[in-house]
Formats: structure tokens, sequence, C-alpha cells
């Protein structure tokens, strides 16, 4: 049963939320949740700083020319639930340093924990999925057999299924464990990865919310379409897929027609292709999280003024008051399901790419569609600035 959501703003009137998709999404493809997501970049000892020392994420392995890997060097990072691999080329040519040159800093790999690495394999590749790796085994010594495969999905972004069952090493034969880290940034409630979000090209949407669900098993959470996420400017569609626990949720976003350039075709005309756009992370205490946050560098988006006038008598008592989110640019929403407060940060390199969220949840599942137009509107100011609007 799909029913339009009740409660919020009248600008709502758009948001479908389907109750039953968890029972909807088939169980051919057991996913455990997210194992790691995997970044492309110009210079992984950088990135895994900036990663330390402003995000709070600790430096737990290594791969590179020490271990003995002559193409690459990838950093490890793991925060709580959440881990990161930085992976950037050591020579001009192959597949990342093509990679980087194209896109910037990127997402390359949303890999999915699984039980069975070649069952994941032939399960989606019999659906129709493009194989990116073929299941193989990789020996780590006294540290046992960690299984792999991966499938391709939108853009250059691919899912590997990573099967650690036999496996007790610290992140992947070829890593070495780093033991003696520098010190990560404190303060942080950072705990898991709530949803990646991908950006696709308009009449894409549809095509790749069907790729999930015929591929993968997924089923449709939520459709925004362009009577709630729109300004006087720009508009964009947007469909969430989640598996069948609920431990993966992506939202593929297409651009919409309006009278000036939305800022999904801003991330595609600079991104050069399909791609994912932003990683929201789940805390339990976005007020002290945004204040370190703040205080450590990461510049966030501002809301103006007016939002907050009236946020009070849209979404009730959010457990925080509304000048203390007012004056982190913190957005609140509220569903019949309950609220949530989420904010987002500018984009993390020079390109306007690749952006993080912070969300807090009480209840919801949704995704702050309240705040889409304010949030769309702080965007576009953005937009302006770089000239891209």
């Amino acid at each position: 049963m799909t029913e339009t959501l009740s409660r919020g703003a009248a600008n709502q009137a758009g948001a479908h939320i389907n109750k039953d998709a968890y029972a909807q999404a088939k169980d051919f493809l057991p996913l455990n949740g997210i194992d790691h997501v995997e970044f492309w970049v110009g210079n992984a000892r950088q990135a895994s700083a900036y990663f330390r020392a402003l995000w709070g994420f600790t430096p737990v392995a290594f791969a590179g020319l020490e271990t003995g890997v002559r193409d690459r060097a990838s950093y490890v990072m793991r925060r709580n639930d959440i881990t990161l691999v930085l992976t950037a080329p050591l020579t001009p040519d192959g597949e990342i340093a093509e990679h980087v040159h194209r896109h910037g800093d990127g997402v390359k790999d949303i890999a999915f924990a699984v039980d069975d690495a070649t069952s994941a394999w032939r399960e989606t590749t019999a659906r129709g999925a493009r194989s990116a790796i073929e299941p193989v085994e990789l020996d780590g010594g006294e540290d046992g057999i960690l299984r792999r495969s991966a499938v391709s999905t939108y853009g250059d972004v691919r899912h590997s299924f990573i099967d650690r069952r036999d496996y007790h090493g610290v992140f992947a034969p070829g890593y070495r464990k780093i033991k003696k880290p520098a010190k990560a940034a404190e303060g942080l409630s950072l705990l898991e990865i709530d949803h990646c979000v991908g950006n696709v090209s308009l009449g894409d949407m549809n095509r790749f919310v069907d790729y999930y669900r015929d591929v993968f098993g997924f089923a449709q959470l939520i459709h925004y379409d362009d009577k709630v996420i729109h300004t006087d400017y720009s508009a964009l569609m947007s469909k969430v897929m989640t598996n069948g626990n609920g431990r993966v949720k992506f939202p593929i976003n297409e651009p919409a027609s309006g009278k000036k350039k939305s800022q999904i075709q801003e991330f595609l005309d600079w991104y050069l292709d399909a791609g994912t756009q932003h990683i929201a992370l789940r805390t339990e205490d976005i007020v002290g999280t945004v204040r370190q946050l703040r205080a450590n560098g990461i510049e966030f988006l501002g809301m103006p003024h007016a939002y907050y006038e009236t946020l009070a008598d849209r979404v009730g008592d959010v457990g925080v008051p509304i000048e203390t989110l007012e004056e982190l640019g913190i957005e609140a929403d509220r569903d019949e399901e309950g609220y949530l407060l989420q904010i987002f940060t500018r984009p993390i390199q020079d390109r306007p790419t690749f952006f993080f969220e912070i969300i807090e949840r009480h209840g919801s599942r949704g995704f702050g569609v309240g705040n889409f137009k304010a949030l769309f509107e702080a965007i576009e100011i953005e937009q302006a600035r770089r000239g891209n609007l």
C-alpha cells in the first residue's frame, strides 16, 4: 500500500512513502549492510589526513609500495561502523588515474557485506548486472581467506560483494595494520552510513530504479516528484530504493525541467557522468557533532533566517531549541512516523560534486522533504556564486 504523507508542510503533496517496501524487497540477495565505501582520489595520503583530523576517522590499514602494491596506495579509515577506503594512483596510467582525471575525487565502490560473494555475483549477473570483478578468493595466510566479487551500477560506480566469514585480518589481504595511527579528531558522533545518493541523467532515474528492483531485489520506499523538489528556478525528481532489512537505502535523483540549472545537472556537468552525489552519516548527537565539525573547519550550507521563523509551527518540539538549530544551520522535518535533524556540507573538493550529510533520526524514515525548498534555495545561492546556476 502506497499512501501520501499527511503531516508536515503543504508542499509534501508530491511525496509518497511505501510502508510495505521492506516486505516487498526480495530476499534472493541478503545484504548485511555496507561493508565500506571506496573513494578514488588524487592524493590518498592527504585525503586520509583530512578525514582523520577533521572527521575523526582513524587510519587502520594501508596498502602501497611498502606492501608490494605497485599501482596504487590505499588508506582504510574507520569510525564506528563506517569504513572508508581512500585510493590514489601511483602512476599516470591506468583506470584509477583515468577516473580521477575525468571525475576528480569521487566514489568508486559502495561495497556490500554478504555471506556468499559467489552467490551474490551469480544472482545479480543472472538478472542482468554487468560483472566488474568475477568471484575471487584472496589468501591472507594466517588471517584466512577473503572472498570478493563486484558488479557495475550507474556511471563508473560498482558494488562489491565482500564475504569476511573466513577472514580475520584488519581489512583485506595486501593491507597491513597501522599500529600507531595519528590521533583522530574527537567529540564526533558518527555511527554508520544512513544512505548513499546517486545522481543520474534526465530520463535515467526509472531505469536505475528498475535495475535495483530487478537485479538486487530492492523495493521503492519513497518517491518525490518535481512538485516537491523545486524552487522558482530548478527542480529534480527522486526515488528511494531499499533492501529488505532496511540496512541499504539508495535515493536516485535525476534533474527536472526548470528556468535554470538544478544541483543535479551541476553535478553531472562537473563529474562528467552519473555518480554518487553524497553520503549521509547517522549520528545520535547532531548538535555536538556539527559544533565540533565546524570547529575543525568543515563548511556547511547556510539556511536563511526565514526558514527558522516558521520551523517550530511546522515540526513542533524536536528536542533542540530553534535558536540552536539556527546557530548551527541544522534543518528539521517531521512526518507521521517521527522527526529528523539534518545538515549538508559544502562540496568537499574544488569541483562542485561530492558532499556529506549528517542526519539524526527519531522515528522518521524520510529524507527531509519539508526542507527541500529552503535547502535548494540555499544550494542555488552557492551555484550562483560559482557561476553555475
